[in-house]
C-alpha cells in the first residue's frame, strides 16, 4: 500500500511501487487532465507538481511519490481561477489543447519560483514543454499576463 496526497486528498493505493505516477493518476484515480504524450520525459504533457515542483509524471514512480503532495491540473484551480489558467483563456492559448495542462502546470510552478520573469527566463523554463500547434508566442504572453496578475494581487497557489 502506498499513500500519497493528490489535490488535497489522501489516497492509499494498492499498486506496484514502480508504476508510473502518470498511470496512477489517469487509470487508478481517473484524473485524466494529466496527458500521456511521449512517456520519455521529452514533451511535458504529463507535468504535475510534486511538493510544489514541476515534474514529469511519466518518469516518477508511485513509490517515489509516496508521502508527497501531488497537484494535477484538476487541483490547480478546479474552476480555472488560478492566474495562469485565467491568462491562458485571456490570451487564447489553446489550439488543439492537448499539451495545455502540462504547459499550465509547468508555468504555475515556474511563476511560483520566479514571479517576475524576463522573456529569456520564460523561454528557458518552458522549453521542455512541447506544443504540437506551436502556440509558443501566446504561451509566453500568457505567462507574462499571469505574472502581472499575481503581482497585482491575483490569487495563486502552486500545489
Amino acid at each position: 500500500m502506498i499513500t500519497i496526497n493528490v489535490n488535497g486528498h489522501q489516497q492509499t493505493l494498492d499498486v506496484p511501487p514502480d508504476m508510473p505516477l502518470l498511470w496512477v493518476l489517469r487509470d487508478v484515480l481517473d484524473l485524466t487532465g494529466t496527458k500521456f504524450g511521449c512517456g520519455s520525459n521529452l514533451c511535458g504533457a504529463c507535468t504535475v507538481h510534486k511538493d510544489g515542483k514541476a515534474v514529469r509524471s511519466c518518469q516518477v514512480s508511485i513509490g517515489d511519490a509516496a508521502g508527497a503532495n501531488i497537484t494535477t491540473i484538476e487541483g490547480l484551480g478546479a474552476a480555472g481561477e488560478h492566474p495562469v489558467q485565467a491568462a491562458w483563456i485571456k490570451e487564447q492559448v489553446p489550439a488543439c489543447g492537448y499539451c495545455q495542462s502540462g504547459q499550465i502546470m509547468n508555468a504555475a510552478a515556474f511563476l511560483a519560483a520566479n514571479p517576475d520573469p524576463e522573456d529569456e527566463e520564460i523561454v528557458r523554463a518552458m522549453e521542455g514543454n512541447l506544443c504540437r500547434c506551436s502556440q509558443y508566442v501566446r504561451i509566453q504572453k500568457a505567462i507574462k499576463t499571469a505574472a502581472e496578475t499575481m503581482k497585482t494581487g491575483g490569487a495563486a497557489t502552486n500545489g
